[in-house]
């Protein structure tokens, strides 16, 4: 296994500590930031949460420079995000973080394309991340990252930015995933 696959399966393992940081409260207290308050173990939980992104970016990155792209990278990398992602999304409903139809309809998509790709990799195609694709998924990870910090950044200037970066998640994951069917169409009418 090369390296850039290790980065890529860092990701998947830091998620049950991210997990663990943002549900279990460790009597930590509280911290200020920006002039806002948040819990220490939800700050612990967005670092981790931050940390696990960043690889995304990474393996991808040390993959191309080094000629080092597989076709299990290729199918691995978009579902270690949709892990990380997911479990995110699931979290901010559970701590009241997110509207749960905006949660429902992006992982919804998430599935729908995972299957997608399932039939694809069935006719020997394996299809790696758009650049669509890769929008959504660093709209998500922003509106992701902005929430578990409890938009402490923009409280100082009163704009809900998740919020409005959730919004913009939602928009993208849509546009992307209609991308995908569309662009694979083909294979959705041959199946008939």
């Amino acid at each position: 296994m090369n390296i850039p696959n290790k980065i890529t399966i860092s990701r998947i393992l830091l998620i049950p500590f991210f997990v663990i940081a943002m549900m279990f409260d460790f009597g930590w207290g509280t911290l200020t930031l920006f002039g806002a308050e948040m819990p220490i173990h939800h700050f612990i939980g967005a670092l981790i949460f931050i940390l696990a992104s960043t690889t995304d970016w990474v393996d991808g990155y040390y993959a191309r420079k080094y000629n080092l792209v597989t076709t299990f990278g290729k199918f691995l990398d978009p579902l270690a995000d949709k892990l990380l992602v997911s479990a995110a999304f699931i979290l901010m409903v559970e701590l009241d973080m997110a509207p749960a139809w905006v949660i429902i309809i992006i992982i919804s998509r998430e599935f729908a394309v995972t299957g997608l790709r399932l039939i694809l990799a069935g006719g020997g195609e394996v299809v790696a991340a758009n650049q669509l694709g890769k929008i959504k998924t660093w709209a998500q990870i922003v509106a992701i990252a902005a929430a578990l910090l409890h938009n402490t950044i923009f409280t100082l200037i009163g704009i809900p930015f998740d919020m409005i970066m959730l919004y913009v998640a939602l928009f993208f994951t849509l546009w992307s995933g209609w991308d995908y069917f569309y662009l694979n169409r083909r294979v959705l009418l041959e199946s008939k």
